[in-house]
């Protein structure tokens, strides 16, 4: 399944907490895994974007997204997180996935995968997971082999799996 999501309105109160926390903490008992919380549009009326996977690996259902934002919805009700109004979203991880572990990086083994690093930014396959090192190569191109350490860098599909990986 490609780009999904489920709008959903709350108020809130301004409490200083960490969403991405909060969003683990309700949705991983559920058996999802959260793969980022952005805030878009904090300036004007915010959209606080919730991006999961299912720890099971299986294709993310549009039931899948109703639970998560139902549950996430009324957690958020219950702690108000945000000054004033705002809208919940919940998605798939769609064509633009984060990949932020290496099981993540593991599944789109061959996919290009863009990456942002500090002085360092590049679109390449994942060749290799070692540990907590993922290695970027094409083998048409000589002296493209990268690697990298998660947590110090950035990195999103950048080519549509065949398949459900």
């Amino acid at each position: 399944m490609g780009w999904v999501q489920v709008p959903t309105f709350f108020h809130g109160g301004g409490e200083n907490v960490n969403l991405q926390s909060i969003a683990a903490e309700v949705l991983e008992p559920l058996g999802y895994e959260v793969l980022e919380v952005q805030i878009q549009n904090p300036d004007r009326r915010p959209t606080v974007l919730v991006r999961i996977d299912r720890l099971d690996e299986q294709p993310v259902t549009i039931e899948d997204l109703s639970t998560a934002s139902g549950a996430l919805g009324l957690e958020f009700d219950l702690r108000d997180p945000i000054e004033g109004e705002y809208r919940l979203e919940v998605e798939s991880p769609g064509p633009k996935r984060p990949l932020t572990r290496a099981r993540h990086f593991e599944r789109m083994l061959g996919l290009k995968v863009k990456v942002r690093a500090p002085g360092n930014a590049f679109t390449l396959p994942v060749t290799a997971v070692n540990g907590d090192t993922v290695v970027f190569e094409d083998p048409t191109q000589p002296d493209s082999r990268r690697e990298l350490r998660l947590g110090e860098f950035q990195a999103n599909l950048a080519e549509w799996p065949d398949r459900h990986r």
